[in-house]
């Protein structure tokens, strides 16, 4: 049931309940060639859709694919943060049990994300707090290794770009804008060398080509071979606190 419906002059959206799957937004897009099913690291499910596609046929779209959904709707749930986790590829978080007066405290030592508590680590108060703690950590990491790594690949493939912002993005890797700002999520520090390379050289191209027209999956395909396979594969992870142990 359609309960909330939202327009813009370049968009419509509406929210639906399904049951199994819960709230989905419908979301009609100028720029939108077909359906696009996402689910962000909140667990909610999003479909993008051109103008001209009925919300039935999103809907049923939507059910057709409930497995997927639930499944990545469970993958997203939090992760419980414990002591020895790797956070990025600089960092490790060391939980120290304190003793009072000192209920909670946090800092980043060297290559080490300190929590002091009183507290158990389960709490959710601990919890938030050492999220916070990590993601500075993240981007600490993010402003020291990104910016290096996206001059070299610009200069090395003759790309130019006026400016480059590492914030919390949650929803993509990166972006371009129209006048050459390259921003990127320092959740990308937490991946592999080759998807953080494939990232940086997906904004670089479109600081040529502002869109995914042939011309510009063909000059990405020439630096980055089966580009399109490595976009499917970037599906897999999530722009969002991936601790291992």
């Amino acid at each position: 049931m359609v309960y909330h419906q939202r327009a813009q002059a370049s968009r419509m959206s509406k929210k639906a309940w399904v049951d199994e799957i819960g709230e989905i937004t419908l979301a009609k897009r100028r720029s939108a060639k077909g359906l696009r099913l996402s689910v962000n690291i909140n667990g909610q499910v999003r479909i993008s859709m051109p103008r001209w596609v009925p919300y039935r046929s999103a809907l049923a779209f939507a059910k057709k694919r409930k497995d997927w959904i639930i499944a990545h709707k469970q993958k997203n749930q939090k992760i419980l943060l414990r002591d020895g986790a790797r956070i990025g590829k600089t960092y490790n978080l060391q939980i120290i049990k304190a003793l009072e007066p000192i209920v909670l405290a946090t800092r980043i030592a060297g290559q080490r994300i300190i929590i002091s508590t009183s507290y158990p680590i389960q709490n959710e108060l601990v919890q938030r707090r050492a999220i916070h703690a990590c993601e500075r950590a993240l981007l600490k990491e993010a402003k020291v290794s990104l910016p290096p790594q996206l001059l070299a690949l610009a200069e090395k493939n003759g790309f130019n770009y006026k400016e480059l912002r590492i914030r919390k993005l949650t929803s993509r890797w990166g972006s371009c804008s129209s006048n050459q700002i390259i921003t990127l999520s320092y959740f990308l520090v937490q991946l592999p060398d080759e998807f953080i390379k494939y990232v940086m050289l997906h904004e670089l191209v479109h600081t040529k080509f502002l869109n995914h027209s042939p011309d510009y999956w063909a000059r990405l395909e020439e630096l980055v071979p089966s580009a399109k396979l490595k976009r499917r594969q970037l599906r897999e992870h999530k722009p969002r606190l991936e601790p291992s142990w």
